[in-house]
Order: structure tokens, then C-alpha cells, then sequence
């Protein structure tokens, strides 16, 4: 015969269930900035609703926030932060929305949400065409590492942002004259495949594997810009192989999809570096589509600099991905939770 639970017993679970949830309110003192922050049909309301599995409830100038203690206090965060961002001219879309969800989720010695999350960066890069904030705490890292050091290597998954904002400090710096060309290049390693006979001049031939670059570039600056720069030669986009017996001055100098290179190629790129110059070395360790195997540059050149002065190594890990929340979770599934 079962045994009936004590009434005080029951009565204390109820009431403990009851103070582990929340209800908070925000304030918000600037009314007309509500639907940008909201978004259209509330769609940033929502997001935070289903990411955090809270209750959501607009009064006017105020929110009311129900759910769990913790998921409250995060989603009061967020919306907090994002309130912040928008007076302080930032846009806000859906990935803003999902950075700032993720970066609430991080924890430190204070406690489990972060202080910076409800206050807007401090670290920006300014381009001709939008304003880029970072969206993840290595973000954050990263941009500081691009005004500060040398040689950055950026490690990690597709869709942390490693080759956008580098191309992206890249153009700043060009804008501000602080470097007289920008220098963007990859390996021309096929990823798997084999592609065959590509027809057309050299540049037909390499732009279908520069096409990332080129991407970033025309989202930083105006098409007409793009073109002028590089035909005046103030923008050159060209393979790892052309970087051969050449001295890199006054230039910020991208290499994306560096984990392709040999250690041969990558000694030869690195000793490239000139005066007054800034380099960035973009890739993922994991994904290397080498045809003959062996240690790919990147991996070998981190192990041999970690620590020298003037290098520094960012690390990017799932967490990061910025592009879209399902590619955070596809890296996830291919990759593990460590990745």
C-alpha cells in the first residue's frame, strides 16, 4: 500500500515551485523606439519567448517578463541590451536578436548573465556602407585583437565570422588610410572535388575560389567603390600563389581557408609580413581538403607562434556561429559539444 504524501510536504513543493518563477517588469523610457525593438508582428518578442521559454507581455512602455527565475532575468537582459543597442544607433534584425540571446547564456565570475549584455559593445568597426557590432563574446575578443596585434589567427567553425570581420577591419583601416591596399587571398584548394578545367583568364579561373571574399567585400563597401579599388590595385584578391617572393608593406593582409595550406606555403605566406602592415590568418583545423595528407600549415604554424609577441590566437567554438542558429547546431552534430 503506497504511502500518501505529508500535506506540509506537498505544500512546500508548491510554494518552492512558485518562487523558482519570476515575473519582471522593464521600463522602457524612450516609447517611439518600441517597434523596432519589438519587431515587425513582434517578431524579436517571440524569438526570445522560444529561446527561452518565458512569457512576454507589452503595457505600453513597459514589459512584463514570466517564466522561470533564470530565464527571466536572461530574457529581461536581452531585451535590456537590445533597447540599449537601438538608442545607441544600432540596427537590430534577427541574428542581432540571437547574438545577444546567446551571449546572455555565458557565465562569469558575476553570476550566469553577463554585464555587457545589456550594454551596447564597445568595440565597433566602421564601414562605408554599415556599422558592424560583435555578436559573440569571442566576437568581442577577435575585434580587439584586429586594432591591437600584429598577426591574429582566427581558429574555429563556419559561421563565426572570422573572414567577414577581418575583410571588414580591413576595409575600415583602407577607408581611414591607415593601409594604402588590402591584400585578401586563399589556397585554390578544391573542397572534395575536383572541378577540372576551369576556362577564361587567370582571374575566371581563381574567383569562383575568392567568391567568399568577394562577398565580404561588397557587403562593406558600395559595388562602384569595389570595382575602383580594385582596378587601381588598392583591393587585390588573388590565390596563396601569388604571394611568392613578394614583401607585404603598409597592407592589411587576409588569408582565408588557411588550414589548406602546406607548412611550406604557410612559412613562405607569414615571411611575406611587412612594415606598417597587419595580417589575419582565417581557417578552421578541422576542415582541411588537402589532396596528399599531411599537417596542414595552420595547425603547425598556431603550435610554432602561440606566444610570440605581437601573435595572438583567437579561438572560435560552436557557441560562436553567428550565421544562423541551425548551423551552430549542425556544426554540433558533425563536430560534438567540444567543438
Amino acid at each position: 500500500m503506497s504511502k500518501k504524501p505529508n500535506q506540509n510536504h506537498r505544500t512546500e513543493l508548491a510554494e518552492r515551485s512558485r518562487a523558482e518563477r519570476a515575473r519582471l517588469e522593464v521600463t522602457f523610457d524612450r516609447p517611439h523606439l518600441l517597434g523596432a525593438l519589438f519587431g515587425q508582428y513582434d517578431q524579436n518578442l517571440v524569438a526570445i519567448e522560444n529561446r527561452l521559454g518565458v512569457y512576454i507581455a507589452a503595457r505600453g512602455n513597459k514589459l512584463q517578463i514570466e517564466g522561470d527565475a533564470e530565464a527571466a532575468a536572461r530574457a529581461r537582459d536581452v531585451m535590456t541590451g537590445l533597447y540599449n543597442r537601438i538608442v545607441a544607433g544600432q540596427e537590430i534584425d534577427a541574428g542581432a536578436v540571437e547574438a545577444v540571446i546567446a551571449m546572455s547564456a555565458e557565465p562569469t565570475l558575476d553570476g550566469i548573465i553577463r554585464h555587457d549584455v545589456a550594454e551596447p559593445p564597445k568595440v565597433m568597426i566602421r564601414t562605408r556602407k554599415k556599422t558592424i557590432v560583435p555578436r559573440s563574446a569571442t566576437q568581442v575578443t577577435y575585434m580587439e585583437a584586429l586594432t591591437r596585434n600584429d598577426i591574429i589567427f582566427a581558429l574555429g567553425p563556419a559561421g563565426t565570422g572570422k573572414t567577414y570581420l577581418a575583410v571588414a577591419q580591413a576595409v575600415s583601416q583602407l577607408i581611414t588610410g591607415s593601409v594604402d591596399r588590402l591584400i585578401l587571398s586563399r589556397p585554390a584548394v578544391e573542397a572534395g572535388e575536383r572541378l577540372g578545367f576551369l576556362p577564361g583568364d587567370m582571374k575566371e579561373k581563381v574567383d569562383p575560389y575568392l567568391r567568399p571574399i568577394y562577398d565580404a567585400l561588397y557587403d562593406t563597401l558600395p559595388a562602384e567603390q569595389v570595382e575602383r579599388r580594385i582596378a587601381s590595385g588598392e583591393i587585390e584578391i588573388a590565390p596563396l600563389a601569388f604571394m611568392r617572393g613578394r614583401t607585404l608593406s603598409n597592407a592589411f593582409i587576409v588569408l582565408d581557408e588557411a588550414q589548406n595550406t602546406t607548412i611550406a606555403q604557410m612559412k613562405m605566406f607569414l615571411t611575406r609580413f611587412g612594415e606598417g602592415s597587419r595580417m589575419v590568418i582565417c581557417g578552421d583545423p578541422r576542415q582541411v581538403d588537402l589532396p596528399q595528407p599531411g599537417i596542414s600549415g595552420l595547425a603547425d604554424a598556431v603550435t610554432r607562434l602561440e606566444g610570440v609577441e605581437g601573435i595572438s590566437v583567437v579561438p572560435f567554438g560552436i557557441s560562436d556561429v553567428v550565421r544562423h542558429p541551425v548551423v551552430g547546431r549542425i556544426v554540433q552534430a558533425y563536430e560534438g559539444p567540444d567543438a
